[in-house]
């Protein structure tokens, strides 16, 4: 299903999503003792890949989607790859990396797609023992001002709402609340949620991009409904432009869950 939503849009996804923040991924590598290969699952168009290739040497990007693949930046070190949505072992070997392998597997607001045991069982397959690192975050709603925030979050928690995945409640709850049976890394008590603040600058074209982005936004179309009207859109202008600066610096809450495979 994810799949298929994302490649309807996968051009307005690489125009309308954050990159995150380079802190996010120095905290992330300075958990990992090695910096020798990292798997991004569920890359979509590659904003964390992009950061990791900066850190690890190799960097393995995969996505069900080959619509958000096409919109990866092409990065020596960087192997995007199309996968199917279940993996067996031997593909797992074969696609992505073998048995303890891997030093970091990352997943940046993709995990509550996820079917969450068969995933698991793949990434403690993959990661080295005792101190490979899995990290997840998703970010929640985007933050501009008060008027176009209120906009948006009527159409989120209200018009859209209906049109949710199953997972959007974990999001939500900014991961609290999701299963994840790894250890915390040396030095923490915890594995999350970390925070962390997403920013980028944006115009009305890419913030707007970013809303159509979304799967609930593709669900409703392919039910017939239009969440960004006209009516709406105007709305948005208005909003947006109030203070006569058409760009502006857009800021996503983003809460990272962290921890290691450990030797169990």
């Amino acid at each position: 299903m994810a799949a298929d939503l994302f490649q309807k849009q996968g051009e307005e996804y690489w125009k309308g999503r954050p990159r995150y923040p380079e802190e996010l991924f120095r905290f992330i590598a300075s958990n990992t003792p090695s910096h020798d290969l990292a798997w991004d699952v569920g890359t979509g168009s590659g904003q964390a890949a992009a950061s990791l290739a900066q850190i690890y040497k190799n960097v393995i990007a995969t996505d069900t989607s080959q619509g958000q693949l096409d919109f990866a930046p092409k990065i020596p070190n960087v192997r995007f790859q199309c996968t199917p949505p279940d993996m067996s072992l031997s593909e797992l070997t074969n696609m992505v990396s073998e048995q303890r392998s891997v030093d970091l597997v990352t997943v940046g607001q993709a995990m509550h797609w996820f079917d969450l045991p068969t995933f698991y069982k793949q990434v403690k397959w993959v990661l080295k023992r005792p101190h490979g690192v899995i990290a997840a975050w998703c970010y929640t709603l985007p933050e501009v001002s008060d008027r176009v925030d209120s906009i948006f979050k009527r159409i989120y928690y209200v018009d859209s709402r209906a049109y949710w995945s199953p997972g959007r409640n974990l999001i939500v709850g900014q991961y609290r609340s999701i299963d994840f049976p790894f250890e915390p890394v040396d030095g923490a008590d915890h594995t999350g949620p970390f925070e962390f603040k997403t920013e980028r600058v944006m115009d009305l074209e890419e913030y707007l991009a970013y809303t159509i982005s979304g799967s609930a936004y593709q669900t409703a179309r392919d039910n017939g409904v239009e969440l960004l009207s006209d009516d709406v859109i105007e709305e948005f202008k208005g909003a947006w432009n109030e203070d006569g600066d058409g760009k502006k610096v857009v800021k996503f809450p983003t809460y990272l869950r962290m921890g290691k495979v450990g030797e169990s």
